[in-house]
């Protein structure tokens, strides 16, 4: 596994294609020993068939055809494989770029920087009732218990700063206490009445990039600050 950051991401590029062309060195030699002893079957093949009973045009013509064929697939995935080399390339590239910056991912749970704020959504298939959004500190505690009303179905957006919620670009009645809460790690959990029924809602959350893993298989991992590691598949929304 390799750390992606800002001042690695050139040198693990700079290794994934020196490894690309490793393999396509390793793939093209391979390749032409395969043509190589076909060609010598074939004219050993001639060279010993019966003068009087000769190859049949007919089956040799059908030999290089597959001869052709043969070559033409090795060509094809000799492309793709290319093809694959570079977009992971470009994968460790873009993902590099995103170390330092905050992404929001499905959880429950964030970790509030100082003077930061938490980004966060709430999807509502239908629309809901009663609905609200409790705020706990690291010790279990409520801190924040944030009434949102009724709300129609569709993506819900809030942002926190420990101390005020600005919903959907709305900034709420309810404020917090006269300092701000302490920086630190944070759960939210979105209760609302859908089809007569209480329900908990699942929340999306931002964090901090802090570094990309690029495993053996070319998968990216985010490593994400107070969430841990998270596939780049994962991602709802860039901040």
């Amino acid at each position: 596994m390799s750390q992606v950051n800002n001042d690695t991401a050139n040198s693990i590029l700079s290794n994934l294609n020196i490894a690309n062309k490793n393999k396509e060195s390793e793939e093209a030699k391979s390749n032409e020993l395969g043509q190589s002893a076909f060609l010598e079957l074939m004219i050993t093949q001639m060279n010993n068939q019966d003068p009087l009973s000769p190859q049949d045009n007919t089956e040799f013509i059908a030999q290089l055809a597959q001869f052709s064929s043969v070559e033409g697939l090795e060509r094809l995935n000799s492309n793709f494989e290319d093809f694959s080399g570079s977009f992971m390339s470009n994968q460790a590239l873009q993902a590099s770029s995103l170390v330092g910056r905050s992404v929001t991912v499905p959880s429950e749970t964030s970790q509030l920087l100082e003077g930061g704020i938490i980004n966060g959504s709430v999807d509502l298939e239908e629309s809901a009732s009663d609905m609200k959004l409790n705020v706990y500190n690291e010790a279990g505690e409520l801190v924040s218990n944030i009434p949102l009303g009724s709300r129609p179905a569709g993506q819900l957006a809030f942002r926190w700063d420990g101390q005020n919620m600005e919903v959907n670009g709305e900034l709420l009645d309810w404020q917090g206490g006269e300092e701000p809460l302490p920086a630190g790690e944070y759960r939210f959990e979105a209760l609302a009445k859908q089809g007569g029924e209480s329900v908990q809602l699942d929340t999306a959350l931002s964090a901090n990039v802090n570094s990309v893993t690029l495993g053996d298989d070319g998968q990216l991992t985010l490593n994400l600050a107070g969430m841990g590691a998270v596939n780049i598949g994962d991602i709802k929304q860039f901040n």
